[in-house]
């Protein structure tokens, strides 16, 4: 468990009154607040401050914190002995535990989720999860089984990590980097709270096809000299099954053929283009009698390559 130093978030002395706490909670809660700050770290700040204050303006809460001494900041430590038979707990099982958790814990035992301030209510934490889907699945739509190690309390009001597994579904149409939530499927809630939501963010693998822009898809289409210069009808593979594409005599390299409505879906099942971009591919390999037709054409064409147009 890291050591946090409340005292020392507030700007506090150790021996501060409750009144001095307050006060120097409502100066900084109202410098760091979201709404307020400029600082890109003031929500971090603003956190902090406030789990701060959610202990040091309770006094038994502050009495369960100040016996665990003086430590540097961020320090890896145990509770001492005594502090944990108050808990009837081991070392061992603090490993996974934040500061903050475990002494909300203490004092829902303590409370027995009650006490003179009524029970102890508490909505449960956001969670947040990456994973990575197919254009394949972003096309058809599909289901995708998400694992992640989730913090849970357990009958003594202590949190350890679980490992649970989620099923997402993907909506066709899903765009690279969207956020998805499922609502309840965060932390539990305490005494009555509402649980926390689960948000897990989507990413596109890359594909060894095609490239994405928005609905849209770009992907190479290889041609052969003779294919570019005389015309042909080749076969284009799409999310959504091979088209045959009429190549015109005369094609250039890095054209670009539409194949209107090929692409992605949105939300509304409206889809955007494929873009077939010309590659010409020269053969790596040639027989005697191929390179003899290439001298024939060398001799023959008044084609210059590197002449202005």
């Amino acid at each position: 468990m890291k050591y946090k130093d409340y005292y020392q978030i507030l700007g506090v002395e150790r021996d501060a009154s409750a009144a001095q706490i307050k006060q120097a909670y409502r100066k900084l809660a109202h410098k760091y607040h979201p709404d307020v700050s400029k600082d890109p770290a003031g929500e971090e700040r603003f956190k902090e401050i406030a789990e701060a204050y959610a202990t040091l303006k309770d006094a038994e809460k502050r009495a369960e914190y100040d016996q665990l001494g003086r430590r540097a900041p961020g320090e890896n430590f145990e509770p001492p002995p005594d502090w944990q038979q108050q808990f009837h707990q081991s070392a061992s099982a603090f490993d996974d535990v934040d500061l903050a958790d475990l002494l909300a814990a203490m004092a829902a035992a303590r409370q027995g989720h009650g006490g003179r301030g009524g029970p102890l209510k508490r909505a449960g934490q956001d969670y947040e999860a990456r994973t990575t889907v197919t254009l394949e699945q972003v096309y058809q739509g599909a289901e995708v089984d998400v694992t992640l190690a989730v913090p849970e309390y357990d009958a003594s009001g202590l949190q350890h990590r679980v490992s649970r597994t989620f099923r997402v579904r993907v909506p066709k149409g899903l765009q690279d980097g969207q956020r998805l939530r499922l609502a309840g499927k965060g932390g539990q809630g305490i005494g009555g709270g509402r649980n926390g939501d689960l948000y897990i963010m989507m990413n596109i693998q890359p594909h060894p096809q095609y490239r994405i822009s928005g609905r849209d898809l770009y992907s190479d289409l290889p041609l052969a000299p003779w294919e570019a210069v005389l015309g042909a009808t080749v076969p284009v593979p799409t999310p959504g099954g091979t088209v045959e594409l009429t190549v015109p005599p005369a094609t250039t390299a890095a054209r670009r053929f539409r194949l209107a409505r090929r692409g992605l879906p949105d939300a509304n099942g409206e889809h955007g283009d494929l873009y077939a971009v010309v590659r010409i591919e020269v053969p790596k390999t040639i027989g005697d009698g191929e390179r003899e037709l290439y001298r024939q054409l060398a001799a023959q064409s008044r084609f210059d390559p590197r002449r202005p147009h």
